[in-house]
């Protein structure tokens, strides 16, 4: 329950931010029905204008309602978040006894130094 409770706030969200991206894509999948029905000039179609009219009405309602906004309410409704249920605990630090002092190894084949602590040489075949 938890869980599709999130996702739908998320798609709310999204469709939010995407406000005005959504209008354009209702506008493309639908153009000849929008035409039919809220074109303001059907009578006259040397305009071509397909339902554009309608389109930018939409639009502009859309950027009068983000004016009309106040700015800093978004914000303060992202700071009530309640974060104090999520605990931080710093890593632990390594201690100077946690780690071996490092030893150089020299290869008996090359002559060069190999950490033993991470250099595994391989099984030798008979």
């Amino acid at each position: 329950m938890h869980q599709c409770l999130v996702v739908f706030l998320s798609l709310l969200i999204l469709l939010q931010s995407f406000s005005r991206e959504v209008l354009v894509l209702d506008y493309a999948l639908r153009w000849q029905r929008i035409t039919e029905q809220f074109c303001v000039n059907k009578a006259r179609p040397q305009l071509r204008c397909n339902g554009r009219c309608h389109l930018r009405k939409q639009l502009a309602r859309t950027d009068d309602a983000e004016k009309k906004a106040p700015q800093g309410a978004a914000k303060l409704k992202f700071e009530a978040l309640p974060l104090a249920r999520f605990g931080f605990q710093p890593p632990a630090r390594p201690t100077a006894t946690a780690r071996p002092a490092f030893r150089p190894l020299r290869s008996p084949r090359t002559g060069m130094e190999v950490n033993r602590d991470v250099f595994r040489p391989p099984v030798g075949r008979s």
